[in-house]
C-alpha cells in the first residue's frame, strides 16, 4: 500500500458516492483509503446505470433498423447478436473503469481492495479475498457501501427462471417471453430493450401505473406508447407466486390470472447493503436497512458520515454523487448547502423517455400550492416529427410563483430535462423563461412553447 496511514478519511465503498467523495476530499488535501470488494464504479458503472443504458442504446439502433423504410432507408434486420451486443456494452463498462481506476490512482487515494467492516468509530478492518486483514484507521469514516437488487418475501432469485437485473445484464439470449416484476424504472427500461430485441414481455405493477412516482400524465403517456409497441401491463395487480414449468414459469397474479413465460425479472427495488459492515457495534442507527443521516450526510456517530444508495435518499447515481462531495467539502472544512432532492432530475431511459425534474401536481397539492400547468403535445414539434416521436413537455408553476414542475415524454428527453433542471433550481418564472430564445428546429423549443403559454402568451400550444 502507498500509504499506510492513519487518514484523514476511510471510505467504505468505491461506487458513485464513494468515489466522488474521495475524489473530491483528495482535491482539498486530505489522505484518503477507498475500500472496494469488486470493481471501482459500484452499481452504476459495473451493474446499473452504464450497461443498461449501453443496451438501450443498441435497442434503439435495433428499433431504428427495423424502421429504416420509414425514413426512406433501405436495410434489413436480421436479429440479435447478442454476444456482440454483450461484447459493446463490457467494452463501454471496461474502458470506464480503467479511465476512473487511472484517475484515482493520479490523485494518490489508497485503494484498498477487500470486504471491509466498521470495528470502531475510526477504525475499518478490511478482509482481503485471501483472508488477510488490514486495519485501517481514520479520522473520519464515509460509509458508500450501496445497494443490491430486492426481493418479495417467499420470491427466491435462482438466477435461471427467476432472475434479478444482475443476471439480466449477462444473459446470453434474448428470451422468447418475459414477465417483469415492478412497474419502476428497472422494470420499465429492461421491457423497453426486451421488446426490441424482440421478446414478448407483460410487466406487473401492484400501484395504479407505471412509474408510479412520476406525473401521472406522463406515466399514462409511457402506458400508451407501450401498448402501441406491443408490451403488456397488469396495473394494480399484485404478484402471488411462481411455479417452474417445462418452458420456464407461471406467474399468478392475485387478480386470477396466470402468465407463462420463458423468465421472471424480479424489479422491486434495490435494498441498502447494510448488513454485516458492523453498524451496530459501532452502534449507528439505521432505519429499516437504511442508514439514518442528517440533510449533510451525517450519522448518529461524529466520526461517521454515510452516501447513497445506503441512506434513503434517490437511489439515483448523481444523488449519491452530490451527497459524496458534499460530505468531501464538508469534511475539508467548506460549508456546503444541504442537497434539495426535489431539484434533482430523473430519468428513465426506455422508448420513449420519461424525464422530470421538481414536484408532480399531487405533491403540490399536497404541500398547499396553487398551480398552473401547461402541457405541450410534442406532435407539434418539428424535431420531435423528424425523429418520430411522441410525447409531451408538461410544466407546473406556483400561480404568481416560480416553475414548481418539469414533466416530459418523448425519445431524447432525458438530455432536455437539463434545462428544466435550471429552471427548477434557479425558481424561474415562466415569463422568465418565455423570454429566452430557443433554437429552432429543436426539441427544446417545446420547453420554451410550454413557458410561453404559461405566460399568457401562447404561439403553438392550443388552449
Amino acid at each position: 500500500m502507498a500509504n499506510s496511514g492513519p487518514f484523514d478519511i476511510v471510505v467504505l465503498g468505491g461506487g458513485s458516492g464513494g468515489y466522488a467523495c474521495a475524489l473530491r476530499a483528495a482535491e482539498l488535501g486530505k489522505s484518503v483509503a477507498l475500500v472496494e470488494r469488486d470493481k471501482l464504479g459500484g452499481t452504476c458503472l459495473n451493474r446499473g446505470c452504464i450497461p443498461t443504458k449501453a443496451l438501450l442504446h443498441a435497442a434503439e439502433v435495433a428499433d431504428q433498423t427495423r424502421e429504416a423504410a420509414t425514413f426512406g432507408v433501405k436495410a434489413t434486420f436480421e436479429g440479435i447478436d447478442v454476444a456482440g451486443v454483450n461484447a459493446y456494452k463490457d467494452k463501454i463498462v471496461s474502458t470506464t473503469v480503467k479511465g476512473l481506476t487511472g484517475l484515482i490512482k493520479s490523485k494518490g487515494i489508497t485503494v484498498v481492495e477487500g470486504d471491509g467492516r466498521l470495528t470502531g468509530p475510526t477504525t475499518v478492518q478490511v478482509t482481503g479475498s485471501g483472508g488477510e486483514t488490514t486495519t485501517l484507521e481514520g479520522a473520519h469514516i464515509v460509509l458508500a457501501t450501496g445497494s443490491v437488487p430486492k426481493s418479495l418475501p417467499g420470491l427466491d432469485i435462482d438466477g435461471e427462471r427467476v432472475i434479478s437485473s444482475d443476471h439480466a445484464l449477462v444473459l446470453e439470449h434474448v428470451p422468447a417471453s418475459v414477465v417483469v416484476l415492478g412497474g419502476g424504472v428497472i422494470g420499465v427500461e429492461f421491457a423497453s430493450v426486451w421488446r426490441s430485441f424482440g421478446a414478448e414481455v407483460t410487466i406487473v405493477e401492484a400501484l395504479p401505473h407505471l412509474l408510479p412516482l412520476e406525473e401521472e400524465t406522463s406515466s399514462k403517456r409511457l402506458e400508451r406508447a407501450f401498448r402501441k409497441r406491443g408490451i403488456k401491463y397488469e396495473l394494480g395487480v399484485k404478484f402471488q407466486g411462481v411455479k417452474p414449468t417445462q418452458g420456464g414459469v407461471s406467474v399468478t397474479l392475485d387478480n386470477g390470472k396466470t402468465i407463462d413465460a420463458e423468465l421472471l425479472l424480479v424489479a422491486v427495488g434495490r435494498g441498502p447493503v447494510s448488513e454485516g459492515i458492523g453498524l451496530t457495534e459501532v452502534g449507528v442507527e439505521t432505519e429499516r436497512g437504511f442508514v439514518k443521516v442528517d440533510e449533510f450526510c451525517r450519522t448518529n456517530v461524529p466520526t461517521i458520515s454515510a452516501v447513497g444508495d445506503l441512506i434513503p435518499t434517490p437511489q439515483l447515481a448523481h444523488v449519491g454523487f452530490a451527497e459524496g462531495i458534499l460530505v468531501a467539502e464538508r469534511l475539508g472544512g467548506l460549508t456546503p448547502p444541504a442537497i434539495d432532492y426535489d431539484g434533482v432530475p430523473r430519468i428513465t431511459y426506455s422508448d420513449p423517455e420519461v424525464a422530470a425534474v421538481g414536484i408532480t401536481t399531487k405533491v403540490a397539492a399536497e404541500r398547499g400550492y396553487e398551480i398552473n400547468e401547461v402541457t405541450y403535445d410534442l406532435a407539434g414539434n418539428p424535431k420531435s416529427k423528424i425523429l418520430g416521436t411522441q410525447g409531451e413537455v408538461k410544466v407546473i408553476a406556483a400561480v404568481d410563483g416560480p416553475v414548481l414542475g418539469i414533466h416530459m415524454v418523448g425519445a431524447r428527453v432525458g438530455e432536455l430535462i437539463t434545462e428544466g433542471q435550471l429552471i427548477y433550481n434557479w425558481e424561474a418564472l415562466p415569463a422568465e423563461v418565455a423570454q429566452l430564445i430557443h433554437p429552432h428546429p429543436t426539441q427544446s423549443e417545446a420547453v420554451g412553447e410550454a413557458h410561453l403559454a404559461l405566460a399568457g402568451k401562447p404561439l403553438h400550444v392550443h388552449g
